[in-house]
């Protein structure tokens, strides 16, 4: 019985392969089970990852075979909370031509499981940079040098480029999607946020500074007319940490002095240039809050959305005080408010399981006059001891709305 998952993003085809010959030494009853990732069109160079299970413990010289690979190829034993097994990773000889060949997995003498992999075609290295038409300043780039092919070596490779601040090296990341290629070399970089209006050359050199590869890269910034001159905002608003982006509302939301709360920023169309620079700033918080995009799941299909959260001052008088987002390079400005309330009065901690309660009730007393007496201000501090079922403290970072 054969199963197939194809992996998003990795180009990679998992199969699962059941059966094989009778039960040979080293097996277990229910059978061998071999999962190949990258067989499914690879190129000489590539890795195959190899992982066998159903085999017991005791099975020793588990190996396997294809004329795909140099030689036969010793396979790991392993063992975590997911199963045990054999593994490896062994590459594609870089001799192979196209087409598809049988791969066999052996232990004790015997096949024990079989499949085929298919190889494709080398080719020639290619230098590429993630941009679609044209990029905005401050906008994020992926770069990317594939140069999988018979004879290249090296892995000393640098971008240069005047749109970029500074080189950015590339590296391989083995961890990756691109596990299956061991000679492709990645890097993020940002288009410099003062870069002005124009082409630019993207400069790939290699090991001693020799060039490989040039690719053009076009910026300009926004302009009026363009979805992202204004874009479309909505906020900013504010919802509790305990709650969800979808309770946010633009007015009426409480917050405790000294408390915590999100401000949520919403935009159809926003700015490539700025979108890791966001903040919200008032009078109200301790710092600014930088707004960071929402990239979860719950965040699909919605307009992107951003958001942080915000400390509020604790020696904060209560009222309403404005809460300000600029974006767009300046070109949008939105205040909204936020209602802070008095800091609880007091704070109460349960006691912990299965012992008495020994709740802590502090009261600060503050008290001035005039005349003959004056009572100074202090510090007062109650101890209570009840035994009963302890009581949760209500958060005083947040007052109810």
């Amino acid at each position: 019985m054969r199963a197939a998952l194809a992996l998003a993003g990795a180009g990679v085809l998992w199969l699962g392969v059941q059966g094989g010959p009778a039960v040979a030494a080293g097996e277990s009853p229910g059978g061998v089970h071999l999962l190949l990732g990258g067989a499914f069109g690879s190129r000489p160079g590539e890795l195959i990852d190899v992982d066998v299970r159903g085999l017991l413990p005791g099975a020793k010289q588990v190996t396997v075979t294809s004329p795909v690979f140099a030689r036969p190829v010793r396979l790991a034993r392993y063992g975590d909370a997911g199963g045990r097994g054999f593994h490896a990773r062994p590459a594609v000889a870089t001799r192979a031509a196209p087409g598809t060949y049988p791969l066999r997995v052996h232990a004790g003498g015997r096949v024990v499981a079989e499949d085929r992999v298919r190889v494709e075609a080398a080719r020639r290295p290619l230098f590429t940079v993630s941009a679609r038409g044209q990029v905005r300043p401050g906008e994020r780039l992926g770069l990317f040098f594939d140069d999988l092919y018979p004879g290249e070596t090296g892995d000393a490779f640098t971008v240069t480029s005047p749109a970029l601040r500074s080189p950015v090296r590339l590296r391989h990341d083995a961890r990756g999607v691109d596990w299956h290629n061991p000679r492709m070399f990645t890097a993020p970089a940002v288009v410099a946020p003062e870069a002005a209006d124009g082409t630019y050359k993207v400069t790939l050199t290699g090991p001693g500074g020799r060039r490989i590869a040039e690719r053009p890269l076009a910026v300009r910034a926004a302009r009026p007319g363009d979805g992202d001159w204004t874009g479309r905002v909505r906020g900013p608003s504010f919802f509790r940490p305990s709650a969800h982006p979808e309770d946010a509302r633009a007015a009426g939301q409480r917050v405790a002095a000294g408390g915590t709360v999100n401000v949520l920023w919403r935009d159809a169309s926003p700015d490539p240039g700025e979108e890791e620079s966001l903040t919200a700033t008032s009078p109200a918080f301790e710092r600014p809050v930088a707004l960071r995009r929402d990239d979860s799941k719950a965040g699909d299909g919605d307009d992107p959305r951003y958001y942080g959260a915000a400390r509020v001052r604790r020696a904060l008088a209560p009222g309403s005080y404005p809460v300000t987002v600029v974006s767009h390079h300046g070109r949008v400005r939105r205040t909204g408010q936020l209602l802070v309330t008095s800091p609880a009065a007091a704070t109460v901690t349960p006691a912990a399981h299965g012992g008495p309660d020994r709740t802590t009730l502090v009261v600060t007393v503050v008290a001035a006059g005039t005349g003959a007496a004056v009572l100074a201000a202090g510090t007062v501090g109650l101890v209570l001891r009840r035994r009963r079922r302890p009581r949760v403290a209500q958060d005083s970072g947040d007052a109810p709305s």
